[in-house]
């Protein structure tokens, strides 16, 4: 175990420099000067020579690279562009707890109802609960986010006006508290983030569940007399739960950034307005923050899946 997790590791780490790399050449390498957006339409000639100078950009693009990597290893994603002297964490520490609370409880809903619901659909196939559940799957699956939010903002609008529910149509409350002003706030948004997920899920373990069916030792286990709950929860389930291993895995690495359109839906403060903001103003460290924090999420979600293959398959082995 202690190997493989070492090779894991590794590989993380080099992932995460030729992420880091990729996105410092494309950052330094991009059109527009972001001092000169910085200064406005009255540039100084002499401000803009003091502000390069700060923030390094008078040097070559290697030791600026080394330089931002001498930084990054004590977690320090430099400056903004945007805001003279401002650090990038300071920019990001108010977005990322919001973003992470609506990923977390989008990606938890999404597997306690779409893996029952795929499972309930196996179970029961080319019956009317199967056809339902997934007419519903593959309606909420085809419907892009940026669609669907909006369509569940109007509904909110003609329940508002209809029956008088006074319910918020953005914005996300206080991060991590859940009095009702707040839940009102919030559900939403999950909701909304939750649909298309549950309805990948639910597809995904219909699939992977009838294939584990089929089997023939599940054949052999009902030949035998065994219980079907047994034979169902104990050995289908657990092999039917591999792919969706990977997929979960995946799911963990894009939590944080995964969440970009419903965010720009609601007016959430999150990740994704402080990114698009930074696009505008070419704030490059601002990307680049969010660029590795997504790499390193993504590695590590995959990480957590090699190891959850372990707990679920005993014949995959962490060698």
């Amino acid at each position: 175990m202690f190997r493989f997790l070492l090779k894991r590791l590794l590989g993380l780490l080099f992932v995460v420099i030729g992420v880091t790399f990729i996105t410092f050449l494309m950052g330094h390498f991009a059109p527009g000067d972001p001092i000169r957006v910085l200064l406005g339409d009255h540039p100084n000639a002499a401000l803009e020579a003091q502000l390069k100078h700060q923030y390094g950009l008078d040097l070559p693009w290697y030791q600026q690279y080394i330089s931002y990597m001498s930084h990054l290893v004590r977690l320090d994603f430099g400056l903004s562009f945007r805001t003279i002297n401002r650090p990038v964490w300071d920019i990001l520490k108010d977005g990322v707890p919001v973003s992470l609370e609506l990923a977390l409880w989008g990606l938890f809903l999404q597997l306690v109802i779409g893996i029952p619901l795929g499972i309930a659909s196996a179970l029961r196939a080319n019956t009317w609960v199967d056809t339902f559940n997934m007419g519903l799957a593959l309606v909420l699956y085809a419907i892009p986010v940026f669609i669907f939010g909006v369509l569940f903002q109007l509904l909110i609008i003609w329940m508002d006006k209809t029956l008088g529910m006074r319910w918020p149509v953005t914005q996300w409350g206080t991060p991590w508290q859940y009095s009702w002003q707040d839940v009102q706030y919030k559900l939403a948004p999950i909701l909304v983030y939750t649909a298309a997920g549950m309805a990948y899920y639910a597809r995904l373990a219909r699939t992977s569940m009838l294939e584990v069916l089929r089997q023939d030792y599940i054949k052999t286990a009902r030949a035998k007399g065994m219980i079907e709950q047994v034979v169902v929860y104990r050995h289908a389930f657990r092999n039917a739960l591999i792919p969706l291993v990977t997929v979960i895995g995946v799911s963990v690495g894009f939590l944080v950034t995964g969440a970009f359109f419903t965010e720009k839906i609601f007016n959430l403060p999150g990740v994704a307005n402080l990114t698009l903001e930074a696009i505008d103003s070419l704030d490059y460290p601002v990307l680049q923050a969010t660029t590795v924090m997504l790499a390193c999420s993504v590695v590590l979600g995959n990480l957590v899946s090699d190891l959850l293959y372990t707990l679920v398959d005993p014949r995959i082995k962490a060698e």
